[in-house]
This record gives structure tokens, C-alpha cells and sequence, in this order.
């Protein structure tokens, strides 16, 4: 009979931690109780694949960026394709572009093997790693909310549609990030995190060869590596300490060098000159509205609750 019972109750403590029935909103000490080794195994897999690779950092926040943007913070992006959906890996914003997969994966399996368990949401993992890229770049640190569960599907239409094209205008840029419920501030402050990583070719072209609002030295630069036919995936920094987090990206914009027109497009006599020409001059002031930023960014529609899953997998649904 008692053998009944224990096997009863850790059958009761399974499908709370697969079901997170006992969450509410998300928190930052979500995982302090479940599983308090969760966060600090994620900082040592990130730590390691920025040491291998600087460039690493400014990817795996831009996956949590992409993953955000397309019906919420919910770790879609990860998905594999299956007979009912197509990866949005192959959305025109992420295709042969978007990276960090493999790091996922061993985060993933880290977590999991110290939680002894599937514990930890992919989506959690997400925002997780993007916080300790910035840190691990130099940049600030910020209290990441938790508590997030995994879709079960994913959108390539939804990730065509409403993932910021570096392409875009001003007022195409206010209003996709006032779909997600972020505002002008946020939109100025999340595009920062362009002060690390690189673009390629094929999403710059155009402005070095045909905008006007860009220092005629800095165009010329970047024409050496991207000619105005092939070279689409030749990489340029997005900022002149690519590998640093700072405020070097506001810099340049002040000065016509930024690479994507949407970056400049941030600089460019608009509303929000005032906040560019801020940062520019202010690194605190930008580091503590970058993580407030990301902290909103990372409330845009999560799943909680009985919402979604916690994949085994972060590449397929259980």
C-alpha cells in the first residue's frame, strides 16, 4: 500500500512539472523551487559557445527576437517542419539566416540532465540565452521572467509577415512593433542589440547603392564586399565593434553608418532622433532600457499554465 502512495504522489509531482499547473504569471523565480540548477547550466553552455564563437551571442538573441514576433514568445521558431506545417526556419526572414540551432540543443540537453528531467521550456531557454549573450558580450544584465510553455505548432506565414524586414521605414517599424504591444521606446532600444552580430549582403545592398541619408565613405567601404551582383551572403558588421556590446550602433547612426536601411531609419529626422542621439552618448542609459526592453519583448503572448507543452525536444512536439 505505501508503495501505491509513493508511486502516486510522484506521479502527482510529474504532471504538475509537465503541466506547470501550479504557475501563474511569469516570474523570474520560476525555476528556483523546480529546479534551481536550470539557469545556471544555461549561462555555462552560452559562456562556452561565445567563447568558440563571438558571434554566437548575437545570434542566439536573435532567435529569441524572431521566435517573439510570431504569435509570442513561445519557442515555434524551433520547430522542425512535419506533414502539417513548414519550419518557420524557411521564412524569408530566417532562411540561411538564422543560427544557433545546435546551441539550443545542448542547452537543452544540459538543463535537462541537471533538472533530471524535461523541466525547462524551450521558450524559457530562448530568453535565457539571449540575456547571457548580451552579458557575455559586454552588455547588461537583466532579470528574465520564466515560466513559459512550448507551442505545439508554428507560423511561416505569421513569421513572413510580422517579423521586422530590414527593409522598412520608420512608420513600418512603429507599427510592427505596436502589433506585439511594444512602443517607440522599445523599438529604439531592441534595435541596440544590432551593436552586436552581423547582416548580409543581400539586406544592405540596396542601401549602399542607393540611399542617400549614408556617409559616402562608409557606403564605399561596404561595396568592397558586396557587389551589386552575388556575394548575397557576404557578411558586414552591423556596428564598428560588432563583437562588443555597447552603444557604438547609435554612434554610427548619428554619423549616416548604419548598415540596414532600417537602422538608419531610426536616425533620419524622425521621432526618434532624440532617443538615438541619447544612447549615442549615454551607455547606461540604453543598457537599462535595452533590458527593460527585452523583458517586455519577452511577455508578448507566452503559454502558460496548461497552455502548450514542455518539449523533450526543442525541434519537435511531444
Amino acid at each position: 500500500m505505501a508503495s501505491k502512495s509513493c508511486f502516486y504522489l510522484v506521479a502527482v509531482i510529474m504532471l504538475l512539472l509537465t503541466t506547470n499547473a501550479f504557475s501563474g504569471p511569469l516570474s523570474p523565480e520560476f525555476y528556483d523551487k523546480i529546479c534551481p540548477q536550470a539557469l545556471p547550466a544555461i549561462k555555462r553552455v552560452v559562456e562556452e559557445a561565445v567563447r568558440e564563437e563571438r558571434r554566437m551571442g548575437a545570434s542566439l538573441l536573435r532567435v529569441h527576437f524572431h521566435d517573439c514576433f510570431v504569435n509570442g514568445c513561445d519557442g515555434s521558431i524551433l520547430l522542425d517542419s512535419t506533414p502539417s506545417f513548414t519550419s518557420e526556419k524557411f521564412a524569408l526572414p530566417n532562411n540561411n539566416s538564422i543560427r544557433g540551432f545546435e546551441v539550443i540543443d545542448r542547452i537543452k540537453w544540459e538543463v535537462d540532465r541537471v533538472c533530471g528531467g524535461p523541466v525547462v521550456s524551450c521558450a524559457d531557454i530562448l530568453a535565457v540565452a539571449a540575456r547571457d549573450s548580451v552579458v557575455a558580450l559586454g552588455g547588461p544584465n537583466w532579470k528574465v521572467k520564466l515560466g513559459r510553455r512550448d507551442s505545439t505548432t508554428a507560423s511561416i506565414d505569421t513569421a513572413n509577415n510580422d517579423i521586422p524586414a530590414p527593409f522598412m521605414d520608420l512608420p513600418a517599424l512603429i507599427s510592427s512593433f505596436s502589433k506585439q504591444g511594444l512602443d517607440i521606446k522599445d523599438l529604439v532600444a531592441l534595435s541596440g542589440g544590432h551593436t552586436i552580430g552581423f547582416a548580409q549582403c543581400f539586406t544592405f545592398r540596396d542601401r549602399i547603392y542607393n540611399d542617400t541619408n549614408i556617409d559616402s565613405n562608409f557606403a564605399a567601404q561596404r561595396r568592397v564586399n558586396c557587389p551589386r551582383d552575388g556575394g548575397d551572403a557576404n557578411l558586414a558588421p552591423l556596428d564598428s565593434t560588432a563583437g562588443l556590446f555597447d552603444n557604438k550602433y547609435f554612434c554610427d547612426l548619428v554619423t549616416k553608418k548604419g548598415l540596414l536601411h532600417s537602422d538608419q531609419a531610426l536616425f533620419n529626422g524622425g521621432e526618434t532622433d532624440s532617443l538615438v542621439k541619447k544612447y549615442s552618448y549615454d551607455f547606461e542609459d540604453f543598457a537599462e532600457d535595452f533590458g527593460e526592453s527585452m523583458i517586455n519583448m519577452g511577455d508578448i503572448r507566452p503559454l502558460t499554465g496548461t497552455q502548450g507543452q514542455i518539449r523533450y525536444n526543442c525541434r519537435r512536439a511531444n
